[in-house]
């Protein structure tokens, strides 16, 4: 196979198979392809453990300029995070 692989992009994204020091490049790339996509409102899948996971996609989203609102996902026994993208 040639050239990068484009993986499509959906209203969910699942952090775990990512180690926790790409995290903050994961999760830009992710919003960033999400907005270009049309896409308002995604879910992040980070686990539910020590909250390390959570804490960290919760600092990225807070900075982030394509972020109009997150919050826990309170139906998730998953632990993940709901995100409102600009439009």
């Amino acid at each position: 196979m040639d050239g990068p692989h484009v993986v499509p992009i959906g209203p969910e994204f699942d952090l775990h198979p990512f180690a926790p020091r790409d995290i903050a490049d994961v999760v830009d790339a992710y919003l960033e392809a999400a907005v270009e996509g049309g896409l308002r409102d995604v879910r992040l899948v980070h686990g539910r453990g020590i909250g390390v996971q959570r804490a960290r996609v919760h600092q990225v989203l807070a900075a982030h300029p394509l972020v109009v609102s997150f919050g826990d996902d309170p139906r998730s026994h998953l632990g993940a995070t709901l995100v409102t993208l600009k439009t």
